[in-house]
């Protein structure tokens, strides 16, 4: 999870931990994290660190289409790829409830995948 340093409007209603706390609770959800700002550049080394080929990635925070552009050449400097490991979720303008039931319905047949 990505929450944008915090500061923005867009995560106003939003309580990172509890969604954090809802997250690790969904059957298959091997790490929950947050990161302050995943497109700075010590977001884009964490990329870097984290990042495995072959394991998805459910991001919640800002618009699907902009984490593509930020993510997607850190994702492939690791030997990952953006566009088939990444399911981006924007999740600016939630309240903690809605946010996790929009990760939970992703993250589910992910799941049931396994």
């Amino acid at each position: 999870m990505c929450v944008c340093q915090g500061n923005g409007p867009g995560f106003e209603h939003l309580d990172v931990w509890k969604l954090l706390d809802r997250v690790r609770g969904d059957a298959g959800v091997e790490f929950a994290v947050v990161h302050p700002q995943l497109c700075g550049e010590e977001g884009l080394r964490f990329w870097g660190e984290l990042v495995r080929p072959g394991v998805t990635y459910v991001v919640g925070a800002c618009d699907p289409a902009l984490q593509r552009k930020m993510f997607k050449d850190a994702l492939a400097a690791a030997g990952a790829s953006f566009d088939r490991q990444v399911v981006a979720l924007d999740l600016r303008h939630m309240a903690t409830e809605e946010a996790a039931e929009k990760v939970a319905e992703v993250v589910r047949p992910l799941s049931d995948g396994r």
